[in-house]
Parts: structure tokens; sequence; C-alpha cells
């Protein structure tokens, strides 16, 4: 056995053990020994995810991914690493690469890959929505202060105490007619709505990321379904025999429900 392996075999024991510092440790020594080997990196970014240590993760999987593309596991710990840093677009970015992989290869974590996916989505788009009420909080505060500057303006210059008032009471309507028009818009914008029927898988009761189609015409999230056959290789509502060759991508259903995902961030969490 090589220095190399033996020492990921003990690093291996260590994260079993749940000591990640000595995980880490172990896997940079392997590493040292052996420079070219793609798995040794995304070992211990296992360790380093465990760790917290965010920067340390995607330097790795980087590493690792200049040696070998297509390796899922770095694909999946770089995305938990972004995520972590509030990288979000790129942590959804490599969530979907791991999740083509999964799907490709049929790997037994397309589920974990899936769930990833969903709260990649959720994320980006909480950050988002806190940007967007942000800027539009500062918007009406600007307008707000404005209408308080042209009043200011044209009482400085009225000396008409009737005028004074037509002035104060215009600009307090103008204030709140403009409060109540962004306050309207918060209220319709925050509304949690319905998800609807087509985009829920019947067995996970999640939204779908990459529905699939049976040969009775019904779709499920590809995670699930294959779930299902290692179990039961039968379709789940007629119990007739199904394989994972009979399943098809359902493309307009995805779209739809990327779509949805896109303006309803919340719903991957509802």
């Amino acid at each position: 056995m090589s220095k190399s392996l033996q020492l990921k075999e003990e690093g291996n024991r260590h994260f079993q053990a749940g000591d990640y510092i000595g995980a880490d440790g172990l896997y940079s020594k392997a590493i040292i020994a052996d420079a070219k080997n793609p798995a040794l990196y995304t070992n211990r970014a296992m360790a380093r995810l465990k760790l917290g240590h965010w920067e340390s993760v995607i330097a790795d999987c980087q590493t690792c991914l200049a040696l070998s593309p297509q390796n899922m596991k770095a694909h999946y710990y770089l995305a938990q690493a972004q995520l972590s840093i509030c990288d979000y677009d790129s942590a959804l970015e490599n969530a979907l690469a791991a999740h083509k992989l999964c799907a490709t290869t049929n790997d037994k974590s397309l589920g974990a890959v899936t769930t990833m996916v969903l709260r990649c989505k959720k994320d980006r788009w909480g950050d988002r929505e806190k940007k967007r009420l942000r800027m539009e909080r500062e918007v009406e505060d600007r307008m707000l202060a404005l209408l308080r500057k042209d009043r200011d303006d044209m009482l400085a210059t009225e000396g008409d105490e009737t005028e004074r008032s037509i002035i104060e009471e215009e600009t307090n309507q103008h204030m709140a007619l403009l409060s109540s028009v962004f306050e309207a818009a918060r209220a319709q914008n925050q509304k949690k709505r319905e998800v609807p029927d087509w985009a829920i898988d019947d067995i996970s009761f999640d939204i779908m990321v990459d529905p699939v189609i049976t040969k009775t015409g019904k779709s499920y999230e590809r995670a699930t379904i294959m779930e299902h056959l290692r179990r039961h290789p039968s379709d789940p509502l007629t119990r007739e025999p199904l394989s994972a060759a009979d399943l098809r991508p359902n493309l307009a259903l995805r779209q739809a429900c990327e779509e949805f995902l896109d303006q309803n961030g919340w719903a991957a969490d509802w």
C-alpha cells in the first residue's frame, strides 16, 4: 500500500471518529505524498467543511476540479462552502453541476444534491429580496425627502397663512399617498402565494428541480423516483414494472418549476 493511501485511510478513521482536525492533518500529509490524486483534495475539503474553513474548502475543490473536472463531490462541497460565504450565484452553479453529474451516473447522492440545489435557490432568492426591499425603502425615503424639501422651499417664499396651510395639507396628502403605494407594493411582494400542484413531487412533496416522466405520463422528482425504484422497481401509482430506463426528462415542467422558483424562492422551503 502506498504511503498516501495509508495516510488517507488513517485520515478516514479520524474523520469517522469526529476528529476533523486530525483528519485534515493526515489528508494534508497524503497530498504531500501524492499531489495529483483528486480524491485526497475532496477528502480534505470534507473535513474542512466540518471545521468551517470555507476558503480552504473552496481552494481544495478548485484544485480537485483542475485535476478532475467531472468530480461530483468537488462541485457539491464547493457549493456548500460558497453558500456559507454568501456567494449565492456560484453556489447554485456548482450545486447544479453536481446535480447534473449525479443524474447522469445515477449516483445515490442525488437526493442530497437536489436538496442542496433547492437550498441555494432559496438563499439566493432571499438575498435578492433583502436587497430589493432595502432599495425600495431607500427610494421611498428619497422621494419623501424631496417632497419635504419642495414644501419647505415653497413655505420659505409664501407669507400668506392660508396658502401656507394649503401647502402643508397638500404635501401631507402626497406623502401619505406615496407611503401607501409603497406599503401596498411591499404587502403584495411579500405575500406568500400557494405552490401550484404541478410543481410538487407526489413522493417527497417538495417542489421539483429535475422532473422526469413515467410511461403513464406522471412526473416525479428524479431523485425521489430513483430512490423509490431502488427499493421497489414499480410505478408508484399503477404498481406495474418500472425501471430507470423508462423515465424521460420533462423539460417543459422543469423550466416552469425553475421560473416559479426564480420568482418565489420561499417555495423551496414551503
